[in-house]
């Protein structure tokens, strides 16, 4: 009856990733939310499965799964860490994880450092997606934020100042706005050059995280589309730093930093309410 279980992060932003390859597991939403709670559970930040691939290109195929058990298409700082850990087993330097957003490539940098290509933004209304049509590079809400898809929505707010905003107090509200249909995670960035920035990203499903790699990339796509940084930009998040370029070739974005294991264990999911 015992479950296998790895414990990850990227910097800070952290996974529990259980290995559905071999065997399937009674993983229901209601399961997962409970193993994720930090007091009761394993608890992280987003719940991680691999299952065998099936599309072209890919080595496992990966689900994400946002605290409260809620799916996300993507997570750049968990695509890090499976990156990594398939590279580890196989010995590869580059790995296809399938997403619900479509395959992303990955290259292994040395162990423990990675570059993850996101694809590219989506930046149409309908794609991020809003409620109705509108410019994403400007919303009708207070703050003025930019909106784009790296596989799940993101709003980023422009700050004047890294503590302008406390994410705690406004991220919950404007994380269920009527705008977004499909909640949003709401990113707060002050820009400090024209290569760097300040961020930190409330996190629909899942609270204030220290770091998010999907809300790295949406802030930088965002930024670049106001004019605000070159296309190759440092983020500094609460657990440290991501570089991230948006390819002016093809449109891709490319995520690098760090993944790491922090420990494995087992868990009885006959512990964990249906």
């Amino acid at each position: 009856m015992m479950t296998g279980f790895l414990k990850m992060h990227g910097l800070g932003n952290d996974f529990v990733v259980v290995d559905e390859r071999i065997h399937r597991h009674d993983l229901t939403p209601a399961r997962i939310a409970a193993l994720s709670d930090r007091h009761t559970g394993i608890g992280c930040d987003q719940f991680v499965t691999l299952r065998p691939a099936c599309a072209q290109g890919a080595d496992v195929f990966v689900r994400f799964f946002n605290a409260d058990g809620t799916e996300s298409g993507a997570c750049g700082n968990a695509s890090r860490c499976i990156a990594d850990l398939v590279a580890h087993e196989t010995g590869q330097d580059r790995v296809g994880l399938q997403t619900r957003a479509g395959v992303l490539h990955a290259t292994i940098i040395r162990p423990g450092l990675v570059t993850v290509d996101m694809g590219t933004p989506a930046q149409d209304w309908a794609d991020v997606p809003l409620a109705k049509a509108m410019d994403t590079l400007h919303l009708p809400i207070a703050g003025d934020p930019a909106a784009v898809s790296m596989g799940n929505p993101h709003a980023t707010f422009f700050m004047p100042a890294a503590d302008a905003v406390d994410p705690c107090v406004a991220g919950p509200e404007l994380e269920h706005h009527p705008l977004f249909p499909e909640r949003a995670n709401i990113g707060f960035a002050h820009v400090t050059g024209r290569d760097a920035m300040r961020l930190r990203v409330w996190e629909r499903g899942s609270g204030l995280t220290r770091a998010c790699g999907s809300g790295a990339c949406a802030a930088v796509v965002n930024a670049v589309r106001r004019g605000l940084v070159e296309r190759t930009c440092t983020v500094m998040m609460d657990g440290g730093e991501l570089t991230i370029t948006w390819r002016e070739n093809d449109g891709h974005v490319l995520m690098t930093g760090p993944a790491k294991t922090s420990f494995t264990g087992t868990f009885n999911p006959e512990d964990y309410p249906r």
